[in-house]
């Protein structure tokens, strides 16, 4: 008896098949109610003793055998189905490659993040807007000379409505929804005919400042200036040198002290070890009162900078074309910086 269960283990062994019907009649075959392992157990009563233990391990080995058989031929069939129709869901999955953030995403959010500790929210606007927003309100009337400064994207079918030139016009939207105290940033995208430099692109990325309060002062932009380069740049070494902005008096130019500690910074700096990064000023008494708040009351002071230059110094990228090429050999250089 045990000689021919030890048979029936080879041909289990031995067995395979990719029918359903022949994977259900070799189950039936041994492990069915009228199975062969049944008929065998059935016979261990009339086993010699001294036989028994051996018997019982044979028969265990053929069960749990003809088992793994069946549990095998099944799952490969089943596969098989899945395969066919949704390919095999049990292939590894190939690697997804990751992708990074734009450089300006990058700088912008940095930004935001900086400025977001000393209280500045975020706000935003159209990037198509009216003449009132962007020029009017901001102290730049109509035939104002100023205007000439940013050459303006203009809608032919009516003069009033523009590609905003700068993201001044949200700060002046923000103003007049809104009541003191104002501490808020306005970063976007913003357009500008620049067709006299062959590096130039009709719209750049810019990020304003705004802070509008009682007892506002210059010395209160200096500070907040300085505690932007310390944490943007690691470096806290500013001059403001006097300028020009028809919706700001004083006005300013802000450098930053870059350094001359290598061959870059000397390239970059002119060999002066300044670097300009924005400008600043005073919120013009006359853009407060265009915007509902009494000048007499209140004072602010805003800033602005182009994003795109701030991504230049940050990493070292030598042509702002770069930028908008969207080329993914230099976008992936970027993956470290998510």
């Amino acid at each position: 008896m045990i000689e021919t269960i030890k048979e029936h283990l080879a041909e289990v062994e031995k067995f395979a098949s990719t029918s359903k019907e022949e994977i259900e009649a070799f189950r039936i075959k041994y492990l069915g109610k009228k199975g062969l392992l049944n008929s065998f157990f059935a016979e261990f009563k009339n086993v010699p003793n001294d036989q028994k233990k051996e018997f019982g391990q044979v028969i265990n080995e053929l069960k749990n055998s003809a088992t793994d058989k069946v549990n095998v031929l099944k799952e490969a069939l089943e596969s098989q189905v899945e395969e066919g129709k949704y390919g095999d869901l049990t292939r590894p999955g190939e690697p997804m490659e990751i992708g990074a953030r734009h450089p300006i995403s990058i700088v912008k959010n940095r930004i935001i993040d900086i400025f977001s500790r000393i209280g500045f929210n975020v706000s935003e606007g159209p990037e198509i807007e009216d003449d009132w927003h962007n020029f009017t309100a901001l102290n730049l009337p109509e035939y104002h000379p100023a205007r000439d400064m940013q050459d303006t994207f203009f809608i032919q079918t009516d003069p009033d409505i523009l590609l905003r030139t700068h993201t001044s016009s949200v700060q002046v939207r923000y103003m007049e929804s809104h009541k003191p105290p104002i501490r808020t940033i306005s970063p976007g995208r913003v357009y500008r005919n620049e067709a006299i430099s062959a590096r130039s692109h009709c719209f750049f990325h810019q990020v304003e400042g705004l802070y509008v309060d009682k007892n506002v002062s210059f010395a209160d932009l200096k500070q907040t200036l300085q505690y932007f380069t310390s944490e943007m740049f690691g470096k806290s070494k500013i001059r403001l040198r006097p300028s020009y902005f028809p919706f700001t008096e004083p006005s300013a130019e802000v450098d930053v002290y870059w350094g001359l500690e290598t061959e870059t910074d000397y390239r970059m700096t002119k060999g002066t070890g300044w670097l300009e990064i924005m400008g600043c000023g005073m919120v013009d008494p006359n853009v407060l009162k265009n915007c509902g708040i009494d000048p007499e009351v209140y004072s602010g002071f805003a800033f602005g900078m182009g994003i795109d230059r701030i991504a230049l110094l940050l990493h070292q990228i030598s042509d702002i074309r770069l930028l908008s090429e969207n080329d993914v050999r230099f976008l992936e250089q970027f993956k470290s910086a998510l």
